[in-house]
Protein backbone atom coordinates (compact mmCIF):
# COMPACT_ATOMS: atom_id res chain seq x y z
CA UNK A 1 0.00 0.00 0.00
CA UNK A 2 1.26 3.52 -0.78
CA UNK A 3 2.78 5.41 2.15
CA UNK A 4 1.18 8.62 0.88
CA UNK A 5 -2.29 7.25 1.63
CA UNK A 6 -1.50 6.77 5.31
CA UNK A 7 0.19 10.18 5.44
CA UNK A 8 -3.02 11.68 4.08
CA UNK A 9 -5.07 9.90 6.74
CA UNK A 10 -2.87 11.33 9.51
CA UNK A 11 -3.33 14.79 8.02
CA UNK A 12 -7.11 14.39 7.99
CA UNK A 13 -7.16 13.40 11.66
CA UNK A 14 -4.98 16.36 12.61
CA UNK A 15 -7.14 18.86 10.73
CA UNK A 16 -10.22 17.44 12.41
CA UNK A 17 -8.60 18.07 15.78
CA UNK A 18 -7.61 21.59 14.75
CA UNK A 19 -11.18 22.34 13.67
CA UNK A 20 -12.45 20.98 17.01
CA UNK A 21 -10.18 23.43 18.85
CA UNK A 22 -11.23 26.32 16.60
CA UNK A 23 -14.91 25.46 17.03
CA UNK A 24 -14.56 25.50 20.82
CA UNK A 25 -12.81 28.88 20.68
CA UNK A 26 -15.60 30.40 18.59
CA UNK A 27 -18.27 28.89 20.85
CA UNK A 28 -16.63 30.63 23.84
CA UNK A 29 -16.00 34.00 22.20
CA UNK A 30 -18.31 35.67 24.76
CA UNK A 31 -17.34 33.55 27.78
CA UNK A 32 -15.89 35.72 30.54
CA UNK A 33 -12.27 34.87 31.33
CA UNK A 34 -12.03 32.18 28.64
CA UNK A 35 -8.53 31.43 27.30
CA UNK A 36 -8.34 30.19 23.73
CA UNK A 37 -6.83 26.90 22.64
CA UNK A 38 -4.28 26.25 19.90
CA UNK A 39 -3.35 23.00 18.17
CA UNK A 40 0.21 22.47 16.95
CA UNK A 41 1.64 19.60 14.90
CA UNK A 42 4.87 17.70 14.32
CA UNK A 43 6.01 15.19 11.73
CA UNK A 44 5.94 11.49 12.51
CA UNK A 45 8.86 9.10 12.29
CA UNK A 46 10.60 8.97 8.90
CA UNK A 47 11.49 5.75 7.11
CA UNK A 48 15.21 5.49 6.35
CA UNK A 49 15.91 4.65 2.71
CA UNK A 50 19.65 5.26 2.91
CA UNK A 51 21.90 6.68 5.60
CA UNK A 52 24.36 9.53 5.33
CA UNK A 53 27.94 8.86 4.31
CA UNK A 54 31.11 10.77 5.13
CA UNK A 55 33.50 12.11 2.48
CA UNK A 56 36.24 9.72 1.39
CA UNK A 57 38.04 7.97 -1.50
CA UNK A 58 37.92 11.12 -3.61
CA UNK A 59 34.14 11.60 -3.21
CA UNK A 60 32.15 13.97 -1.08
CA UNK A 61 29.67 12.92 1.56
CA UNK A 62 26.02 12.13 0.87
CA UNK A 63 22.94 13.11 2.83
CA UNK A 64 20.48 10.64 4.32
CA UNK A 65 17.40 9.75 2.27
CA UNK A 66 14.21 9.50 4.30
CA UNK A 67 10.49 9.38 3.60
CA UNK A 68 8.13 10.91 6.15
CA UNK A 69 5.14 8.89 7.33
CA UNK A 70 2.74 11.71 8.11
CA UNK A 71 2.07 14.16 10.93
CA UNK A 72 0.68 14.04 14.46
CA UNK A 73 -0.52 16.36 17.21
CA UNK A 74 2.36 18.06 19.00
CA UNK A 75 0.35 19.97 21.60
CA UNK A 76 -3.01 21.53 22.34
CA UNK A 77 -2.09 24.70 24.19
CA UNK A 78 -4.14 27.03 26.34
CA UNK A 79 -3.05 30.58 25.53
CA UNK A 80 -3.19 32.57 28.78
CA UNK A 81 -2.91 36.06 27.33
CA UNK A 82 -5.15 38.69 28.88
CA UNK A 83 -8.52 39.62 27.45
CA UNK A 84 -9.95 43.12 27.32
CA UNK A 85 -11.82 44.45 30.35
CA UNK A 86 -15.46 45.37 29.84
CA UNK A 87 -17.12 47.95 32.09
CA UNK A 88 -20.19 46.69 33.96
CA UNK A 89 -20.31 49.19 36.88
CA UNK A 90 -21.33 46.31 39.14
CA UNK A 91 -19.44 46.22 42.44
CA UNK A 92 -19.01 42.45 42.54
CA UNK A 93 -17.68 42.20 38.97
CA UNK A 94 -13.89 42.00 39.20
CA UNK A 95 -11.32 42.04 36.43
CA UNK A 96 -7.61 41.33 36.81
CA UNK A 97 -5.34 43.82 35.06
CA UNK A 98 -2.30 41.57 34.66
CA UNK A 99 -1.42 38.04 35.72
CA UNK A 100 -2.98 35.86 38.39
CA UNK A 101 -6.13 33.87 39.08
CA UNK A 102 -8.97 34.18 41.56
CA UNK A 103 -9.02 31.34 44.10
CA UNK A 104 -12.38 29.66 44.74
CA UNK A 105 -13.23 26.57 46.77
CA UNK A 106 -15.99 24.49 48.27
CA UNK A 107 -17.10 25.05 51.87
CA UNK A 108 -14.42 22.82 53.39
CA UNK A 109 -11.65 24.34 51.29
CA UNK A 110 -10.48 20.89 50.21
CA UNK A 111 -11.07 21.51 46.49
CA UNK A 112 -9.53 24.77 45.30
CA UNK A 113 -10.01 25.97 41.74
CA UNK A 114 -8.70 28.97 39.83
CA UNK A 115 -10.49 31.29 37.45
CA UNK A 116 -10.20 34.54 35.52
CA UNK A 117 -13.99 34.98 35.40
CA UNK A 118 -14.72 37.64 38.01
CA UNK A 119 -18.52 37.67 38.11
CA UNK A 120 -19.19 37.14 41.83
CA UNK A 121 -22.32 37.29 43.97
CA UNK A 122 -23.52 37.27 47.59
CA UNK A 123 -25.24 34.17 48.90
CA UNK A 124 -27.91 34.35 51.60
CA UNK A 125 -25.29 34.21 54.36
CA UNK A 126 -23.28 37.06 52.90
CA UNK A 127 -20.41 35.00 51.49
CA UNK A 128 -18.98 36.08 48.15
CA UNK A 129 -19.37 33.20 45.68
CA UNK A 130 -19.11 32.61 41.94
CA UNK A 131 -21.97 31.59 39.64
CA UNK A 132 -21.61 27.93 40.68
CA UNK A 133 -21.55 28.64 44.41
CA UNK A 134 -17.81 28.25 44.99
CA UNK A 135 -16.50 30.62 47.65
CA UNK A 136 -14.09 33.41 46.72
CA UNK A 137 -11.02 33.09 48.95
CA UNK A 138 -9.10 35.71 50.86
CA UNK A 139 -5.69 35.30 52.46
CA UNK A 140 -7.27 33.56 55.46
CA UNK A 141 -10.34 31.83 54.06
CA UNK A 142 -13.79 32.75 52.83
CA UNK A 143 -15.09 36.33 52.57
CA UNK A 144 -18.30 37.23 54.38
CA UNK A 145 -20.28 40.43 54.81
CA UNK A 146 -23.15 39.54 57.09
CA UNK A 147 -26.48 40.79 55.74
CA UNK A 148 -27.85 43.80 57.60
CA UNK A 149 -24.50 44.77 59.14
CA UNK A 150 -23.29 47.19 56.46
CA UNK A 151 -24.62 50.09 54.46
CA UNK A 152 -22.26 49.85 51.49
CA UNK A 153 -19.06 48.13 50.44
CA UNK A 154 -16.21 48.48 47.96
CA UNK A 155 -13.30 46.41 46.66
CA UNK A 156 -9.92 48.07 46.14
CA UNK A 157 -7.24 47.46 43.55
CA UNK A 158 -5.12 45.45 45.98
CA UNK A 159 -8.03 43.24 47.04
CA UNK A 160 -9.24 44.95 50.24
CA UNK A 161 -12.95 44.38 50.81
CA UNK A 162 -14.11 47.42 52.79
CA UNK A 163 -17.57 48.28 54.07
CA UNK A 164 -19.37 51.01 55.94
CA UNK A 165 -21.08 49.55 59.00
CA UNK A 166 -24.42 50.72 60.36
CA UNK A 167 -22.63 53.23 62.61
CA UNK A 168 -20.98 54.87 59.61
CA UNK A 169 -17.52 53.48 60.41
CA UNK A 170 -15.19 52.16 57.71
CA UNK A 171 -14.28 48.51 58.28
CA UNK A 172 -12.12 46.00 56.39
CA UNK A 173 -13.66 42.54 55.95
CA UNK A 174 -10.85 40.69 54.17
CA UNK A 175 -8.28 40.87 51.39
CA UNK A 176 -8.91 38.91 48.21
CA UNK A 177 -5.93 36.76 47.23
CA UNK A 178 -4.68 35.84 43.78
CA UNK A 179 -2.79 32.72 42.77
CA UNK A 180 0.15 32.49 40.41
CA UNK A 181 2.03 29.48 39.05
CA UNK A 182 5.45 28.66 37.68
CA UNK A 183 3.77 27.31 34.53
CA UNK A 184 0.21 28.64 34.14
CA UNK A 185 -0.13 26.93 30.74
CA UNK A 186 0.16 23.64 32.63
CA UNK A 187 -3.15 24.25 34.44
CA UNK A 188 -5.88 21.78 33.60
CA UNK A 189 -9.33 22.97 32.54
CA UNK A 190 -12.05 21.74 34.90
CA UNK A 191 -15.05 23.29 33.12
CA UNK A 192 -17.27 26.18 34.27
CA UNK A 193 -14.42 28.68 33.70
CA UNK A 194 -12.32 26.86 36.32
CA UNK A 195 -8.76 25.51 36.28
CA UNK A 196 -7.06 23.10 38.62
CA UNK A 197 -3.46 22.21 39.38
CA UNK A 198 -1.81 19.58 37.21
CA UNK A 199 1.46 17.67 37.48
CA UNK A 200 3.20 20.28 35.31
CA UNK A 201 1.68 23.57 36.49
CA UNK A 202 3.62 23.86 39.72
CA UNK A 203 2.11 24.43 43.14
CA UNK A 204 -0.16 27.34 43.98
CA UNK A 205 1.42 30.56 45.20
CA UNK A 206 -1.14 32.86 46.83
CA UNK A 207 -0.48 36.57 47.27
CA UNK A 208 -2.10 39.99 47.49
CA UNK A 209 -3.07 41.53 44.13
CA UNK A 210 -0.25 43.67 42.78
CA UNK A 211 2.50 41.65 44.49
CA UNK A 212 4.78 38.89 43.16
CA UNK A 213 4.03 39.92 39.59
CA UNK A 214 0.25 39.55 39.85
CA UNK A 215 -2.13 42.15 38.47
CA UNK A 216 -4.37 44.63 40.22
CA UNK A 217 -8.12 44.23 40.58
CA UNK A 218 -10.44 46.50 38.64
CA UNK A 219 -13.87 46.57 40.26
CA UNK A 220 -16.86 47.06 37.99
CA UNK A 221 -15.27 45.25 35.04
CA UNK A 222 -15.17 41.74 33.61
CA UNK A 223 -12.42 40.19 31.51
CA UNK A 224 -13.64 39.13 28.08
CA UNK A 225 -12.46 36.06 26.17
CA UNK A 226 -9.10 36.44 24.43
CA UNK A 227 -10.51 34.81 21.27
CA UNK A 228 -9.93 36.89 18.12
CA UNK A 229 -12.66 35.98 15.64
CA UNK A 230 -10.70 37.21 12.61
CA UNK A 231 -7.80 34.97 13.59
CA UNK A 232 -10.08 31.99 14.23
CA UNK A 233 -11.87 32.34 10.88
CA UNK A 234 -8.52 32.58 9.10
CA UNK A 235 -7.28 29.45 10.86
CA UNK A 236 -10.53 27.72 9.98
CA UNK A 237 -9.97 28.43 6.28
CA UNK A 238 -6.38 27.18 6.52
CA UNK A 239 -7.54 23.98 8.25
CA UNK A 240 -10.29 23.44 5.69
CA UNK A 241 -7.88 23.81 2.78
CA UNK A 242 -5.39 21.48 4.44
CA UNK A 243 -8.18 18.95 4.95
CA UNK A 244 -9.09 19.19 1.27
CA UNK A 245 -5.44 18.79 0.24
CA UNK A 246 -5.10 15.63 2.34
CA UNK A 247 -8.24 14.17 0.81
CA UNK A 248 -6.68 14.81 -2.61
CA UNK A 249 -3.59 12.86 -1.53
CA UNK A 250 -5.79 9.88 -0.68
CA UNK A 251 -7.76 10.20 -3.92
CA UNK A 252 -4.61 10.40 -6.04
CA UNK A 253 -3.06 7.42 -4.25
CA UNK A 254 -6.25 5.45 -4.84
CA UNK A 255 -6.17 6.29 -8.55
CA UNK A 256 -2.57 5.03 -8.79
CA UNK A 257 -3.53 1.78 -7.06
CA UNK A 258 -6.44 1.43 -9.47
CA UNK A 259 -4.05 1.81 -12.41
CA UNK A 260 -1.86 -0.96 -10.96
CA UNK A 261 -4.86 -3.24 -10.60
CA UNK A 262 -5.87 -2.49 -14.21
CA UNK A 263 -2.44 -3.51 -15.54
CA UNK A 264 -3.58 -7.13 -15.56
CA UNK A 265 -6.29 -6.27 -18.04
Amino acid sequence: MLRSMYSGISGLKNMQTKLDVIGNNIANVNTFGYKKGRATFKDMISQQIAGASAPGAGLGGTNPRQIGLGSMISSIDTVHTGGSLQNTNRELDLGISGDGYFRVSDEDGENIFYTRAGNFYFDEEGYIVNADGYYLLADDGRIQLEPGTFASFSIGQTGQVNYIDNDGELQEAATISLAYFANPEGLQKAGSNLYQISANSGEENATTPGEEGTGLLVAGTLEMSNVDLSEEFTEMIVAQRAFQANTRIITTSDEILQELVNLKR
